[in-house]
Formats: C-alpha cells, sequence, structure tokens
C-alpha cells in the first residue's frame, strides 16, 4: 500500500533541537535499512548524524559497500547521481534538498560541451586528438559523454595521474568544468603555461584562434569554484608576515598562484591528513571550504595546533548549506513511514556510460 508524503511544510519552522530528535528516532527505526553519507563540506548540525564521511568519491565507494536500502546523501547533486550510478541496482539513492546543486558543476552542460566538441572538429578531429576529461564535481551526462567519446573522469587527488593516461590516448585534453584543477594538474607534470588555455564555451570556438587550439596541450573550461575562488595569494602573504614558520595548504579548485605560494596542495582528504598526521604545535592556514577548516581546527586544537581559514570573509558550500537538520528529518521520517522521496535516479544509458568512464579512473588509480 502507498503511504502518502509527509509534507515538507510542517518542518519548515520546526526547531533545531526538535529536528535532531526526530532524526535520531527515525535513524533508530531505520537501522541497517539506511546510511546517512556527510560530505566533508557538510554543516555540523548535519554531520554528526552520519554514518560515513568523507570526499565525494569515497562516500559513494563506501555506500556501494554496504547492505543499506537507502543511501542518504548529505552533499549535493552530482553527488547524489555518482552514488547511484556505483551502489548495488537494490539500492536507492537520496538527496535530502534536491536545490543543493554546485555552482562549478553548473558551469558545464551537456549542450555547451556538445557545441565545443564540434567546434573543435572545425579545427581538428577531436575524437582522434582530444580526450575529454571531466572533474567529478560535474553533472552524469557530462560524465556519460565521456564515457561515450574514449574519456574519463578525475578527482582532485588523481587529476595528474588522469591527465597522464589521457595524454597516452591523445595529443590534447579538454578539461571540464574546473580551469583551475586542470591548470594545476598540468603544470605540476611539468607543461607550460602557454600549452594550457582557457576554453570560454560562451564564446564562438572558445575564445581562441585555430593557432591556439592546434598548440594547446590542454584546453581548459572556463569554470570554477565559487567558495576557492575567494582565497587570494595576499591572505598567504599576510599570514606568512604574522608568522614565518606557519604552513600553508590549499586545494587544487584555487587560483594558479594560490596553489603556488602554498606549502601543500591536495584534495580534502590530503588536507585533512596532513595537518593531523604533522607535528604538535605547529599552525597552518587552509584554503577550503569553511565548515572543514573549523572542524579541522577543534579535532587537532588538543595538540597545541592552530588552524587558520584562508580568507577574511565568510566563505562555505551556501548550496551544500542547504541540506539542513529540516530536510534531513523530512527525509528520515518519510522513510520510516515507508515512502521514498527526492530520490536521484540517473538515466540507465547515461548510467552506463558514466560508469565507463568512472570504471576507466578506478582502473588507474
Amino acid at each position: 500500500m502507498q503511504i502518502a508524503t509527509i509534507s515538507f511544510d510542517r518542518f519548515n519552522a520546526l526547531a533545531d533541537k526538535d529536528a535532531r530528535e526526530r532524526i535520531l528516532a527515525a535513524k533508530a527505526k531505520l537501522g541497517s535499512k539506511v546510511v546517512l553519507l556527510c560530505h566533508h563540506y557538510q554543516r555540523a548540525d548535519v554531520y554528526e548524524h552520519a554514518d560515513i564521511t568523507g570526499d565525494s568519491l569515497k562516500l559513494s565507494r563506501l555506500a556501494g559497500e554496504t547492505d543499506a536500502e537507502y543511501i542518504v546523501f548529505c552533499g549535493v547533486h552530482f553527488m547524489a547521481e555518482v552514488a547511484d550510478i556505483m551502489s548495488k541496482p537494490n539500492q536507492i539513492s537520496i538527496l535530502p534538498d534536491l536545490a543543493a546543486g554546485c555552482s562549478m558543476a553548473d558551469m558545464a552542460s551537456l549542450a555547451k560541451v556538445e557545441r565545443s566538441w564540434r567546434e573543435l572538429a572545425e579545427v581538428l578531429n577531436p575524437d582522434q586528438h582530444v580526450t575529454p576529461v571531466t572533474y567529478i564535481n560535474s553533472a552524469a551526462d557530462l560524465k556519460a559523454f565521456c564515457g561515450e567519446h574514449g574519456g574519463i573522469v578525475c578527482t582532485s587527488s588523481n587529476a595528474p595521474k588522469i591527465l597522464e593516461w589521457s595524454f597516452a590516448q591523445r595529443e590534447k585534453v579538454l578539461f571540464f568544468p574546473d580551469q583551475h584543477l586542470g591548470r594545476w594538474s598540468g603544470y605540476k607534470m611539468g607543461l607550460p603555461m602557454d600549452e594550457m588555455l582557457v576554453w570560454d564555451p560562451d564564446l564562438e570556438m572558445g575564445g581562441l584562434t585555430p593557432e591556439q587550439i592546434n598548440k594547446a596541450k590542454i584546453l581548459l573550461w572556463k569554470g570554477h569554484c565559487s567558495v576557492h575562488q575567494m582565497f587570494q595569494p595576499a591572505h598567504i602573504l599576510k599570514f606568512r608576515n604574522q608568522y614565518p614558520d606557519g604552513l600553508v595548504i590549499s586545494h587544487p579548485e584555487c587560483a594558479f598562484e594560490v596553489c603556488r605560494q602554498s606549502d601543500y596542495v591536495g584534495s580534502t582528504e590530503t588536507i585533512l591528513r596532513t595537518v593531523k598526521d604533522a607535528p604538535p604545535n605547529t599552525r597552518w592556514l587552509v584554503g577550503t571550504e569553511l565548515n572543514l577548516v573549523e572542524r579541522l581546527a577543534r579535532e587537532v586544537k588538543h595538540e597545541g595546533k592552530i588552524v587558520q581559514f584562508m580568507a577574511t570573509t565568510v566563505c562555505m558550500c551556501s548550496t551544500m548549506q542547504r541540506i539542513d537538520p529540516q530536510h534531513l528529518a523530512w527525509t528520515l521520517e518519510n522513510l520510516a513511514e515507508g515512502k521514498v522521496v527526492n530520490q536521484i535516479k540517473v538515466p540507465e544509458h547515461e548510467a552506463r556510460l558514466a560508469k565507463v568512464a568512472l570504471d576507466r579512473m578506478l582502473d588507474i588509480s
């Protein structure tokens, strides 16, 4: 028998304390039927309920290894899509608030990528000369595009290795949607800056000449993370002037000069591991999302470590913030009553091709 959906309206004005109690009650009722995944950037009042924490790919892989019937992903839309693609056929992927998207992922659409591919064909045959590489922070249909065109997916930690594979297949790479990760990864491989050119999908031929396209090794999609673009070299300079012995670690989604002036550059997992493994009484300036930095600062404080947020303004993933205790309580109570809300289901043909690109990445990594 179909049970009517519990309306979210009555949860909207729910106090955080009451939402917390209802989350705990619903989780207890569901037991092993549900696994709750929380990304490192998730707000604290949701993160506390996590069964598994990590970055997007780690969470999706681990969720698929559980026997849970429901995968509730407290992250953003593309993460729940990857969980659906990589989980078992009988598992259901759920996003508590469908408005939790990713501005970076939205900067590259399938229509724009396909048009860019056609424009590249006016200069060279892209299926022979260009490997499409999409950052995991992208929609499922772009992962499917890469799967169909001999391309691959990358993460912030394996991007240089993925680029090595890509160049072994074809001489050029179209890297989307984050230009900064692509540029830093190419730089780490030793590519000259003038062989890594920005492709602006809103301009004809990406705003490049045929000569530039032929010379380029990496065409960097004009996209960025709204959080990581806030960090500036001036923030690092000020920190070093105040604390000459301090250390700086940044995410590779940061601008090139921020990465170049950092002591360490790495994914969220790398940032956490590096700071936690560092000697006691060290001081760190961290260039990534605020929730992660504040949580890390609390976790290492007892060792005398001081962790500072790089930007001078509040800078968090605003779309992920939409996953709040009220939406989580609503989602779990519906599941406890036998009703699935906000299921994320990637169309079968997209999922099949996207998994090709994801499996290529996993085989290499």
